[in-house]
C-alpha cells in the first residue's frame, strides 16, 4: 500500500488552489488504497529558525524547555518523511519562492546526521528511494522562466536529502482572469488524475 505525505503550505484555508489540487489527488490515491497523511503547515505553523532553535536541533545535554520542544517536533517531522514512500509538497509561489510556513518545515527537517550527512565525496542524502511531487500554483507565468526560483530551490532541497525522483505539477497563470484560472487548473487536475 502506498503511504503518502502531503504538506499544504498555503497561507489562504479554503480558497488555496495549491491545497484543493492536494485534496483532489488525495481523494484519487484514497480510491486506490493508498494511506494518506496531511499536515497543513499554515494552520499548524513550525516555529520559525533563529540561533536558539537552531544549536536546539543539533541534540546533547543542556537544552532548555523551547530547544527540546523543537527537537521534538523536528524528530516528528522526519519520523513522518521516513514512514512514506510519497511526498507531496503543495509550493504556492509568494514573491517568486516558497511561503515561509513551508520553508518553516524544510528549516526542520534538513539536519546532518538524520536526513543528509556529509562525507569526503560532499553531502549525500539519506532518505533514498522516495518520490516526492511538487504542486504549484501561482498568479502569474514562470514556468521554465528565470523568475521560477522556486522549483529549483525545491528540487535542490529534495535532492540534498535524498528524494530524486520529483515530479512537478503546475497551475499558472490563476491571476490572469477567470479563462486561464480555470483552464490551468483544469491542466493541473488533468496531470494529477495521470499521476494517480
Amino acid at each position: 500500500m502506498k503511504k503518502v505525505l502531503m504538506l499544504k503550505s498555503s497561507i489562504l484555508g479554503e480558497h488555496s488552489q495549491s491545497s484543493a489540487l492536494l485534496d483532489d489527488l488525495a481523494m484519487l490515491w484514497k480510491d486506490k488504497g493508498a494511506q494518506i497523511t496531511t499536515r497543513d503547515l499554515a494552520a499548524d505553523p513550525i516555529p520559525l529558525l533563529d540561533g536558539e532553535l537552531a544549536n536546539g536541533l543539533r541534540g546533547g545535554d543542556g537544552l532548555n524547555d523551547r530547544q527540546k520542544a523543537a527537537l521534538s517536533l523536528s524528530d516528528k517531522l522526519v519520523a513522518e518523511l521516513k514512514e512514506n514512500d510519497t511526498i507531496v509538497l503543495a509550493a504556492p509561489m509568494y514573491n517568486f519562492m516558497i511561503p515561509t510556513q513551508l520553508k518553516a518545515w524544510i528549516d526542520f527537517i534538513a539536519r546532518a546526521g538524520v536526513t543528509f550527512t556529509y562525507t569526503d565525496k560532499g553531502p549525500e542524502g539519506l532518505l533514498n528511494g522516495k518520490k516526492a511531487v511538487i504542486v504549484t500554483s501561482r498568479g502569474g507565468m514562470h514556468k521554465d522562466a528565470g523568475s521560477d526560483h522556486l522549483v529549483p530551490y525545491l528540487t535542490t532541497v529534495l535532492a540534498f536529502i535524498g528524494i530524486k525522483d520529483v515530479e512537478v505539477i503546475y497551475a499558472e497563470g490563476l491571476n490572469m482572469g477567470p479563462d486561464y484560472a480555470t483552464t490551468a487548473m483544469a491542466n493541473a487536475k488533468q496531470a494529477l488524475g495521470q499521476l494517480a
